[in-house]
């Protein structure tokens, strides 16, 4: 009640709004902004859309709406996505952002990140860091429900994201900032290598896919992207600290998932009924291990450039 009395006062004072929100936003757990969370139509498209990613279907649908339904987090939802290229991570992404802003990449209160392009100099740590700190508690300010995400990570020099270790710890306010709505994503090729043998192991057992279980990559991952000189969370406080929510493996993808990637790109296009542009495409993919060739090496990545290719 309190909450929404002093929501109505800010609203009625109209030359000092702008001044007071800010402060409403840094201590009120009723500042959502232009939140609006579709879990359903989440987890249908992760279902429908995302292919051969199980354990990526099942974190995500639990992670989120766990967290969406506490409405008082006493910490951020943190993922962090590996796998090979291709294999959907970037998708996913956008996909978190489409149905908790509905607005796809395109929110203001979405925060996308690449090393190379904000990141690029090994020599520039510090000042990264500065810049990172502040970006994210300016942001958080202006919106508890700010979404960050980290793409490929891979390539972020050590030590630059351990700035945001208060930021995702169980403390309620850090820097004056109430940031407990917060969700990171962060995403990385790192740990692809683990991922790709358990799930060709899996193959070669003679088992399926959805066999393998969460239980057998959680701290594998946790270790490699740990233990990595090429990662950005190379000796990372925030591994140490188990900050991170849960790790997401995206598996290697096969032969019929990739069809299934060239079918559904093809309706998009207005050509579902081109069988043979499919075969082609599937076809022309590179497969690993050269005995057996069961997964492709690009995973659906490459499959919208061969389309154009042999459409």
């Amino acid at each position: 009640m309190l909450a929404v009395l002093l929501a109505l006062f800010l609203h009625l004072y109209n030359p000092v709004y702008g001044v007071f929100q800010k402060l409403y936003c840094t201590i009120s757990d009723s500042c959502d902004c232009d939140f609006k969370p579709a879990l359903r139509e989440l987890e249908w498209d992760l279902y429908k859309n995302l292919y051969g990613q199980h354990l990526a279907q099942d974190i995500i649908s639990e992670e989120v709406g766990r967290f969406l339904q506490n409405k008082s987090p006493e910490q951020p939802l943190v993922l962090s996505f590996h796998g090979s290229s291709g294999t959907g991570k970037t998708m996913v992404s956008s996909m978190l952002g489409n149905h908790l802003y509905g607005s796809a990449m395109s929110s203001p209160y979405i925060h996308q990140f690449v090393p190379t392009l904000h990141f690029p100099l090994p020599d520039r740590v510090e000042e990264y860091r500065e810049d990172l700190k502040n970006w994210v508690q300016g942001n958080l300010t202006k919106c508890a429900r700010s979404i960050f995400m980290f793409d490929e990570m891979e390539k972020m020099a050590p030590g630059i994201i351990d700035v945001l270790e208060p930021f995702l710890g169980p403390s309620h306010v850090v820097f004056r900032t109430n940031y407990r709505k917060a969700i990171y994503v962060f995403i990385s090729t790192t740990g692809a290598k683990v991922i790709n043998k358990l799930a060709l192991d899996n193959r070669l057992a003679g088992r399926d896919r959805e066999e393998i279980k969460m239980t057998d990559l959680q701290e594998a991952i946790a270790q490699t992207v740990y233990n990595s000189n090429t990662s950005g969370f190379f000796n990372s406080s925030i591994i140490q600290q188990k900050l991170i929510t849960r790790y997401v493996p995206f598996l290697p993808l096969s032969r019929r998932h990739v069809e299934r990637c060239v079918q559904s790109q093809l309706c998009l296009q207005g050509s579902c009924s081109r069988s043979d542009v499919v075969e082609a495409v599937v076809d022309d993919m590179i497969y690993t291990p050269d005995q057996g060739q069961y997964f492709s090496t690009t995973g659906c990545k490459t499959v919208p450039a061969k389309i154009n290719l042999f459409l």
